[in-house]
């Protein structure tokens, strides 16, 4: 069995495409940018806005901070008119790891006010209560930090611990760190993505973690 559980949020617990698809075209529009399509925003998703914003368009870091700020602005916004959902059987697989004393955290690139804001509107902040957010790190995804932080933190091993992700960064990620990786087939990247940034198993259903967890 394993102690800690390591998840990724957007794509994996929650679908919040819609909002952040809505929140990247408002921001070009705000930024005065040219416009990105849906697949090109959504190959981003996964990575910090600091390193989102140059690979759609051409900046400098600058621009890119000034563009994150507003996306932030915007996203607050945006999620007041579009339901973000947390997907099928989450919340209680979390609760069945959380009662076996499977620690659960998560791995995100959006920020911590975010994450937090978004564990307690599902009603999961009890279960989840640490998260490893873009500030917290020097080296995003797929750098192992995210990972290797979490571990210290609970001062457990590799072997302790499942990463669990929709995207390659994640999957990327947990391989990093040493980690067994578990790619779910609902989020955003694809089971082709996943199998070849080498995840140790991919799930139709976040209720399959428990087979591979307890």
């Amino acid at each position: 069995m394993k102690k800690i559980a390591i998840f990724d949020f957007d794509g994996t617990i929650a679908n919040t495409r819609p909002v952040i698809l809505t929140t990247f075209h408002r921001t070009f529009d705000a930024m005065h940018l040219p416009q990105s399509t849906d697949v090109e925003i959504s190959a981003t998703i996964g990575l910090p806005l600091l390193e989102a914003f140059p690979i759609l368009c051409p900046m400098g870091t600058s621009k890119a901070e000034e563009c994150t700020i507003t996306y932030r602005r915007i996203f607050e916004q945006v999620k007041q008119e579009i339901h973000v959902s947390i997907f099928p059987h989450v919340e209680s697989t979390l609760r069945k790891l959380h009662a076996s004393s499977v620690t659960c955290t998560i791995a995100t690139s959006r920020g911590q006010d975010s994450a937090k804001a978004f564990m307690k509107s599902f009603g999961i902040d009890d279960i989840i209560t640490y998260i490893i957010a873009a500030e917290n790190v020097s080296h995003a995804k797929p750098d192992p930090e995210p990972v290797i932080k979490t571990l210290q933190h609970f001062k457990l091993h590799p072997e302790n611990a499942v990463v669990i992700g929709d995207t390659h960064f994640d999957i990327s990620m947990g391989r990093n760190a040493g980690c067994m990786s578990i790619g779910v087939s609902y989020g955003y990247g694809s089971r082709e993505s996943l199998e070849k940034a080498g995840a140790d198993a991919i799930i139709d259903d976040f209720a399959e973690l428990s087979t591979y967890i307890l």
